[in-house]
């Protein structure tokens, strides 16, 4: 098993970064078929060989993503691709 572990600041409200995190969620579930839900300020989602997980708090973002055998050949992609939706929805 892979893991994928990235923080970031960011410098949005607490209901801003929800929002951002909750479209996230919704593009997972819609192309990557994956399931989620909150538990506090934490996403949590899910499919077959991925589960992970995504904290909120007032100045920072984390995702947290433990990859499965077949998708370790896949972690760089996932990875820059985790980096832009950061770059786009969690601004500093």
């Amino acid at each position: 098993m892979s893991e994928i572990n990235i923080r970031r600041k960011h410098g949005k409200t607490a209901k801003a970064a929800r929002k951002a995190a909750e479209h996230l969620a919704d593009e997972l579930r819609e192309d990557l078929d994956m399931s989620y839900s909150w538990d506090g300020d934490v996403l949590n989602f899910q499919r077959t060989g991925v589960k992970g997980q995504l904290t909120l708090d007032k100045s920072e973002v984390a995702i947290n993503i433990k990859l499965g055998f077949l998708l370790m050949a896949f972690k760089p992609v996932i990875e820059q691709e985790i980096h832009k939706f950061f770059d786009e929805n969690f601004p500093v």
